[in-house]
C-alpha cells in the first residue's frame, strides 16, 4: 500500500501496535505525527507528547498534527488501557482512567479531526476497539464496556460523516503480544513468555497476535484499498472467540 503524500496521527505510538504501525506507515511513504506520554526514541516527522487524560491536549492533537505535517489525512486512535476485574473490584481511579483513555480521548480527537478532514475533502479514521467490546468476557467488565462504547461510536460516526468523504472504521483484536499484555501477566505473578505461549494454545491459528498482525489491518483500513468501508468493525482474532 502506498501512502506517499499522506499525513497521519497515531496515538499510543510507543506501545506495541502503535510502534509497529508508525514504522509501517513511514515505510509506505506517510509523514507521521506520534502521540504518547513519552515519544522519546520514536522516529517520526512530528512528536506530540502528552497525557490523553488532559482534555485540552486531546482536543488540540489533530490541529497540532495538521500544523506540523501540513495536513491530516489519517488518524489512528490506538492508545488504550486494560482494567481487569468485576465491577465490584473496580475503583473510581480505574473508571476515570479507562473512560478517559479508551472513550473520551478518541471522542475528543475525532470531534476535532473531522472538521479538518472535511475541509480538505476527506480522510480516514481508525479506532482500536476489541473483540471484547463486541461480546462480553469474564472479569473485564470496565474494559468490555469502554471498547463497546468506542465500537458503537465508530459505527455512528461512520454513517454520519461518510458523505464528507471521511471513512471511520475500527479494528477489533483479541489478545496481542504487547508490552501491556506482558506486564499484566508479570503483575499477576506469571512468567510472560510462558503465559503468552500457553495463551496461544487457545487460539485456532496456534498463537496470539503479534503487533504487526494488527498494524497491517489498521494500515489496510486507513488505505484506499478500504475505500468502500465505513463504520466497519473488523475482528482480528486468529479464530478465537472471547472466552
Amino acid at each position: 500500500m502506498d501512502f506517499h503524500g499522506k499525513t497521519a496521527l497515531v496515538t499510543g505510538a510507543a506501545g506495541g501496535i502503535g510502534a509497529s504501525l508508525v514504522q509501517r506507515l513511514r515505510a509506505a511513504g506517510a509523514r507521521v505525527a506520534v502521540a504518547d506520554r513519552s515519544v522519546d526514541g520514536i522516529e517520526a516527522e512530528a512528536h506530540l507528547p502528552g497525557d490523553l487524560l488532559d482534555p485540552a491536549y486531546a482536543d488540540a492533537l489533530p490541529s497540532n498534527a495538521a500544523e506540523a505535517l501540513s495536513g491530516l489525512d489519517i488518524v489512528v486512535n490506538n492508545a488504550g488501557v486494560i482494567t481487569r476485574g468485576a465491577v465490584t473490584a473496580t475503583s473510581d481511579e480505574d473508571w476515570a482512567l479507562s473512560l478517559g483513555v479508551n472513550v473520551e480521548a478518541p471522542f475528543r480527537i475525532c470531534r476535532a479531526a473531522i472538521p479538518i478532514m472535511a475541509e480538505a475533502g476527506g480522510g480516514s479514521i481508525v479506532n482500536t476497539a476489541s473483540c471484547w467490546g463486541l461480546r462480553p468476557g469474564p472479569d473485564h467488565a470496565l474494559y468490555c464496556m469502554t471498547k463497546a462504547a468506542i465500537a458503537s461510536l465508530t459505527q455512528c460516526m461512520g454513517q454520519d460523516h461518510a458523505h464528507q468523504g471521511i471513512r471511520i472504521n475500527a479494528v477489533c483484536p483479541n489478545e496481542v503480544n504487547t508490552p501491556m499484555l506482558r506486564s499484566g501477566f508479570a503483575k499477576r505473578g506469571f512468567d510472560p513468555d510462558t503465559a503468552v505461549a500457553e495463551l496461544g494454545k487457545s487460539v485456532p491459528l496456534g498463537r496470539i497476535a503479534e503487533p504487526a498482525d494488527i498494524a497491517d489491518v489498521i494500515l489496510f483500513l486507513a488505505s484506499d484499498a478500504a475505500r468502500y468501508m465505513c463504520g466497519a468493525l473488523v475482528e482480528v482474532n486468529g479464530g478465537k472467540p472471547v472466552q
